[in-house]
C-alpha cells in the first residue's frame, strides 16, 4: 500500500467484486461497472491522484484529503459528500479515539479516504470477496453505515457492562480507586457523543435525500434510528456514571466522617487523662502522694473511674 491504494473493487452487481490495481483504476470507465476506490490520504500518490487525475472538483478533493473532518452530509449535482466516524477497534487503541472516513459517491464510482483502518470497511470488503456483499454503490454506502453503527453499539454495550460492574462495587465495597474508572468512563462517553451527535444528523439527511432508492432509503432510515438509540444510551450511561460517582463520593465522605468521629471520641477520652498525668508529672516539689507507696495505684483507679464516667456521659448525650 505504498502508493496509497488500500483497495479498488469493481462491483459485479451480484454481491462480488474484482480487485484492481492503480493501472486498473486509472483505466477504469463507467461502462465497466461501479467502482469503489479506498485510499490512504497520507500517501503522496493518492493525494496527487485525487487532486489532479480523479476529475473531482477541488473543493471535494480537499475535503477528502483533510486531516480533520466533522461528520457531515453534503449533496451536490453529480454526487454526495459524506464524512463519518467509526469506533477505533485497532489493537492497543481506545474505542473513543474514533476513525474518520470520507466518502464521495457518484452514480458509478465511490471514493473513500482514511488514515487508519476501520473494521466496518474490512468487513464489507470481506463480504465482497466472498460474493455476499453489496450489489450496488448505494447498498455499499448503506452497508458501511450499518456496520459502523453496529460496532458503536457493541462498544456502548461494553460500556454498560463495565458500568454495571462498577455500580455493584460501589454498593458493596466502595473502593476509592473506582473514582478514576468512573471519570474515565464519563470521558469516553462524552468523546463518543461529540462525534456521534452530528453523525446522527448526517445519516438522517442521507436517509431523506433523493440520492438513494426507496429500499436503501428505508435501510438508511433504520440505521439513523439505531444511531439515535445509541446516543440515548450514551446519554443514559453518562448520567448513570455521574450518579455512581456522586454516590461513591458520598460513601467515601461518610467513611471519612466516621473515622474522624472515632478519632474525636478517642481524643475526648484521653484529653483529661493527659491533663492529669501531665500535671502530676511535672518535676517540682509538693506533688501529692510523692511519698506514699499506694499513690500510684490510687491514681490508676481514679483514671479508670474517670474513663467510665466519660463513657456514661457520652452514652447519656448519645455521642456514642
Amino acid at each position: 500500500m505504498e502508493n496509497g491504494l488500500v483497495h479498488a473493487l469493481l462491483l459485479d452487481g451480484h454481491g462480488g467484486a474484482k480487485s484492481l490495481d492503480w493501472q486498473g483504476v486509472q483505466a477504469w470507465s463507467p461502462s465497466q461497472g461501479q467502482l469503489w476506490v479506498n485510499l490512504d490520504y497520507t500517501s503522496r500518490q493518492a493525494r496527487d491522484w485525487l487532486s489532479e487525475e480523479s476529475g473531482l472538483n477541488w473543493v471535494i478533493a480537499e475535503t477528502l484529503l483533510s486531516e480533520e473532518s466533522r461528520p457531515r452530509f453534503s449533496p451536490y449535482e453529480d454526487g454526495v459528500l459524506m464524512a463519518w466516524r467509526g469506533v477505533n477497534l485497532n489493537p492497543a487503541a481506545d474505542p473513543e479515539d474514533m476513525v474518520a472516513i470520507r466518502i464521495w459517491l457518484e452514480k458509478e464510482r465511490l471514493l473513500s479516504t482514511r488514515r487508519r483502518d476501520l473494521v466496518a470497511v474490512k468487513e464489507v470488503v470481506s463480504e465482497l470477496e466472498r460474493g455476499k456483499g453489496p450489489k450496488t454503490l448505494n447498498e455499499l454506502s448503506v452497508a458501511l453505515a450499518e456496520k459502523m453503527i453496529w460496532k458503536i453499539s457493541e462498544v456502548v454495550d461494553e460500556f454498560e457492562d463495565h458500568l454495571d460492574q462498577m455500580e455493584d462495587e460501589v454498593l458493596r465495597s466502595q473502593p476509592a480507586s473506582l473514582r478514576m474508572e468512573l471519570s474515565g468512563l464519563r470521558r469516553q462517553t462524552i468523546q463518543l457523543r461529540r462525534y456521534l451527535s452530528p453523525q446522527k444528523e448526517a445519516l438522517q439527511r442521507y436517509a431523506a435525500d433523493g440520492w438513494l432508492d426507496a429500499q436503501n432509503r428505508l435501510a438508511m432510515r433504520e440505521t439513523a434510528d439505531k444511531m439515535t438509540r445509541e446516543l440515548e444510551d450514551l446519554e443514559a450511561l453518562r448520567e448513570r456514571a455521574a450518579v455512581a460517582h456522586e454516590e461513591l463520593q458520598n460513601r467515601v465522605g461518610e467513611q471519612l466522617n466516621n473515622r474522624m468521629y472515632v478519632l474525636s471520641v478517642i481524643t475526648a477520652v484521653f484529653l483529661p487523662l493527659g491533663f492529669l498525668t501531665g500535671l502530676l508529672g511535672v518535676n517540682v516539689g509538693g506533688i501529692p502522694g510523692a511519698e506514699n507507696p499506694q499513690a500510684f495505684g490510687l491514681f490508676i483507679v481514679i483514671l479508670i473511674v474517670l474513663v467510665i464516667l466519660q463513657a456514661v456521659i457520652f452514652k447519656w448525650r448519645r455521642w456514642l
